[in-house]
């Protein structure tokens, strides 16, 4: 295997705009596929890389893994202390998308990633934009928005932000796009309805969603790897 940490400088899109600084691993030389996964509040790139090995099966294409670090900003239910985020909470008892600017620039950055992945040789098709939690909330939106068709969707322990917005944006390239969603029975952080919910929300708007709950809190557990490694083989394969 091999990583590539390029955290260290940022590079631009195609307007001059500043990509994200992002972990990236390959499994391979010459990638032809890629995963763009984005981390939950108050992580940061790193918290996936343990997991690039489990997903791994025999025929595996080489895929390229980025994990992005969300900018640091204040985050008002947690004190206003200063912390990765996608986009502020404020209060988690009244909604999860008061902050739409930042959720709108967070869209926009992780869009370029996937621009950014196009523009390296990637095709459209062989990329998943992948998220847990605050991330899959951003990864939920950008997926369903891209202008190209994307191989697929993964949200993890996540709910719907802008849902009010989505008839209305999304892109008729990802009509149908397939759908993992993972979520755990004892999550105190997103509830587990708050999953079911949106995967049914996306299940209304024709995409097949593969939906699993596991007696697990606010994280992944072994079974759910399991699970999407063989979703990600016959999304990718």
């Amino acid at each position: 295997m091999n990583t590539q940490d390029s955290a260290t400088a940022f590079q631009f899109d195609q307007a001059g705009e500043p990509v994200l600084d992002a972990v990236e691993i390959t499994t391979g030389p010459a990638p032809t596929a890629s995963i763009i996964w984005l981390h939950g509040l108050g992580a940061d790139g790193h918290d996936f890389e343990p997991i690039v090995p489990h997903l791994a099966w025999p025929g595996a294409p080489a895929i390229r893994y980025v994990f992005p670090h969300a900018p640091v900003r204040p985050v008002t239910i947690n004190g206003g202390m200063a912390m990765r985020a996608w986009y502020d909470i404020v209060n988690a008892s009244l909604g999860r998308d008061h902050d739409q600017q930042g959720i709108t620039t967070s869209m926009g950055q992780a869009a370029a990633l996937v621009d950014r992945e196009i523009e390296r040789g990637i095709a459209a098709g062989h990329i998943v934009v992948a998220g847990f939690s605050q991330g899959g909330a951003i990864a939920v939106q950008v997926a369903l928005r891209y202008p190209q068709k994307l191989a697929g969707l993964v949200a993890l322990s996540t709910y719907l932000v802008l849902d009010n917005r989505l008839d209305g944006e999304r892109s008729p390239a990802n009509q149908g796009i397939p759908v993992f969603a993972g979520h755990g029975t004892m999550d105190p952080v997103v509830p587990c309805h708050l999953g079911e919910q949106a995967a049914q929300r996306l299940r209304s708007l024709g995409h097949p969603v593969e939906f699993h709950d596991y007696p697990m809190p606010h994280s992944v557990c072994p079974e759910e790897i399991t699970d999407l490694a063989a979703w990600l083989r016959n999304c990718l394969a």
